[in-house]
This record gives C-alpha cells, sequence and structure tokens, in this order.
C-alpha cells in the first residue's frame, strides 16, 4: 500500500500534469512528450530495481519534482524557435540603408541627414551635405542650370542667328521655311505641334504668366485675390506674382506644354513689378518668380525664354535659354539683350511697323538677333532682314 503523502503527491503531480497539456498547444504537447521519452530512455532501467509498492515508504519513496523538467523543456523549444524563420522586418533599421517606409523620423540612423546618401526625402535645401552639387548624382532640386556638373543637359537651347516665325492668331501656316515656330499654347492643337515636328521644327508655346485672360480655359484656377488691375490696351489682369496659386496655375500649363509635345515655352508678362499692377510687389519678388517659372520649366524638360524684363537679363541669362524681345529697336534697347548672345543664347526678336525696315537690319548688324517684322495682330504675316 501507498503512503497516505505518497498518493498526494502523486496525485497533485497526475493534475499539474493534465491542466498543463490542456493549455499547451500541439507544438508544445509534441515538445514536452519528445523531452518526456527522452528522458525515459536516458534513465537506466536499474534505477527502479528493487522498488515495490510494498516496500516504498514515506521515507524512502523517490523525490517527485515536476519542476526540473521545465529547464530541459524550454531549452528544446529554444533550439527549434531558433531554426525558425527570423523576422527581417525588425532587422532594416540599423542595416546602413534607408529602406521603403523608414524616414529620418522612423529610423535616423540610416536616414539621417549626413549619412553620406541623398535619401527620398532629401534635397539639396534640406540636406547639402549628403546632395551637394558635385557628388556626380543629379539629385532632387538639382538642374543642369544649377548643378551642370551632375546634370546631363537634355534642354533644347537655340543657338544666335536661329530661324523662327512667330504666329499667336489665326490657322498656323505650316509651309515657312525655319527652325522655330512659336505659337499659342491653349489654341494650337496638338496634331498641329507634331505635324511641325515632323517637318524638323522645334516648337516654342505661348502663354502669359503674368496676366489673368478669361477666356482661357484654366482661368478659373487663378484665385480672385490675385487678380489686380487692368493692363494698359490690353483685356487682362495683372497678376500677383507672389500668391503661390499663381505659381501653381503657371506649372500646370507647363504640364499641358509638355504634354502637347512643346519643345519649350514663352511665358509672357514677367515685368509686372516695372508696371501699374496694383501690388506692391517688387523687382526681388518678380525676380524670384521668374526664376521659379524657369525651374519649374527644366524640371519637366522643356526650354524656357525671358520675354521681355531687360532689366534682369543680367540675373536671369544664366536661368533662360533664349530670349523673346519687343521693340527693343525703337526704344534703343537691343544692347540690354547682349548677354544672351554672349551666352551662345538665341534672341527672338520682333520689330511692328511703321519702323523702316532698312533702318533696323543695318542698325542691327552683325548683333546675331533673329528679328522679324510683324504686323500687331501676329498672324501669318512675317518678314525678315535680308
Amino acid at each position: 500500500m501507498l503512503g497516505r503523502a505518497t498518493v498526494l503527491v502523486m496525485c497533485l503531480f497526475m493534475l499539474f500534469g493534465a491542466c498543463t497539456g490542456a493549455i499547451q498547444s500541439p507544438s508544445e504537447q509534441q515538445v514536452e512528450k519528445t523531452v518526456s521519452d527522452a528522458a525515459v530512455e536516458s534513465t537506466p532501467e536499474s534505477s527502479f530495481e528493487g522498488v515495490s509498492e510494498s516496500t516504498m515508504t514515506p521515507e524512502s519513496e523517490p523525490s517527485v519534482q515536476p519542476e526540473e523538467t521545465v529547464p530541459e523543456k524550454s531549452v528544446v523549444v529554444e533550439k527549434i524557435v531558433e531554426k525558425g524563420p527570423k523576422d527581417v522586418s525588425k532587422e532594416v533599421c540599423g542595416d546602413g540603408v534607408c529602406g521603403t517606409g523608414e524616414n529620418a523620423t522612423t529610423c535616423p540612423k540610416d536616414c539621417l541627414c549626413g549619412n553620406g546618401k541623398c535619401d527620398t526625402s532629401e534635397d539639396i535645401t534640406s540636406c547639402p551635405q549628403d546632395c551637394m552639387c558635385g557628388n556626380g548624382k543629379c539629385d532632387v532640386g538639382e538642374t543642369q542650370v544649377s548643378c551642370p556638373k551632375d546634370c546631363a543637359s537634355t534642354i533644347w537651347v537655340p543657338k544666335p542667328g536661329t530661324t523662327w516665325q512667330w504666329q499667336l492668331n489665326g490657322t498656323i501656316d505650316m509651309s515657312v521655311n525655319v527652325d522655330v515656330y512659336d505659337i499659342d499654347l491653349f489654341d494650337v492643337p496638338v496634331k498641329t505641334i507634331q505635324s511641325l515636328k515632323a517637318k524638323g521644327r522645334k516648337v516654342v508655346c505661348y502663354f502669359s504668366a503674368g496676366s489673368y485672360e478669361k477666356w482661357r480655359t484654366d482661368a478659373d484656377m487663378i484665385p480672385q485675390a490675385a487678380r489686380g488691375q487692368k493692363m494698359d490696351g490690353w483685356d487682362e489682369l495683372w497678376l500677383d506674382v507672389r500668391h503661390k496659386g499663381v505659381l501653381d496655375v503657371m506649372k500646370k500649363r507647363l504640364d499641358l506644354a509638355k504634354s502637347k509635345g512643346c519643345d519649350g515655352v514663352e511665358p509672357d508678362n514677367v515685368d509686372g513689378y516695372q508696371n501699374k499692377t496694383g501690388f506692391p510687389f517688387t523687382a526681388a519678388d518678380q525676380l524670384a518668380y521668374n526664376k521659379a517659372l524657369a525651374a519649374a520649366a527644366h524640371q519637366r524638360g522643356l526650354s524656357i525664354g525671358l520675354k521681355n524684363d531687360l532689366d534682369q537679363v543680367k540675373q536671369l541669362v544664366g536661368d533662360f535659354d533664349f530670349a523673346v524681345n519687343e521693340q527693343c529697336f525703337e526704344y534703343n534697347e537691343c544692347k540690354m539683350i547682349s548677354p544672351f548672345i554672349q551666352a551662345g543664347k538665341a534672341v527672338f526678336h520682333v520689330e511692328y511697323p511703321p519702323h523702316s525696315k532698312s533702318k533696323v537690319c543695318n542698325g542691327l548688324k552683325g548683333m546675331q538677333f533673329s528679328t522679324l517684322f510683324k504686323k500687331l495682330d501676329l498672324k501669318e504675316w512675317y518678314e525678315v532682314c535680308p
């Protein structure tokens, strides 16, 4: 007969085992079974020889300590886990690479400015030490103009003496044998642009970047607060170029030019600071706006011309790819555009009647301007110097 203490201990042990098995998963039960079998197999058969129910007493019965099997079971479980797949998601941050979904906030050790890599969230302004011009990569925020050593130029830059036709009204006469056509961005269909390019012509698309024209399809996008005084002699309103909404609309117009296949753009009315606009913006405001237009055009692979704005030519010749000028001969201002010629960039120049053609041509001889004579309606008619 077993002693009462022995029976009590064995009952508790059996109860403990049943409870443990009830809460274990099948895999854990299998592990424990493996451990138990291993323990039995490793135990010599002579360990219990000579021990019988009749001879066992409380003083001589083996000490049952179920807790001692737990460490051995834990070891086996740990080894099995080690053989399973690792959670690589916890190892991404700190691997030296700013991975997808990481940024300077979630993983500064990999994405911090100063790690030697120009990460997605960085540019030349926010992290110049990683995105500096000269690092061999055309980083976000850099252009061919701001960093030519890193950004190879794909922008078309017409040379001095390039021939052109300027027609903003009427059906486009595509028979003119010139290098460049300057036409209206909104009014000319894509088919015409494609036909001109098929003939080997470059296409410049005109739009006003400094005035509100109520007939344009995107006119309602220009904020009411940015519409100023009426332009002298034209049914247009000056725009406040300091208003962010104005530049946003112009960027969409550049997108339109790109989508239609234009090679370059001619943004007009970019000299509002010299006129009565109804807004107190300064020459510095105009300069910043014009530079922003040029940068936005280049980001889209478009060439861009500086229209008039002679007082800022020296400051903008590096940002623009050619110049478009009206009546510099009439106002004795043509020398102010010469920095473009000196930079190897075309000056597309127009004079209107009643100036004598011979007088203008003789006066501009040797200046390498691409001069046209046009009527104010800017239809197909034109003349050039012999």
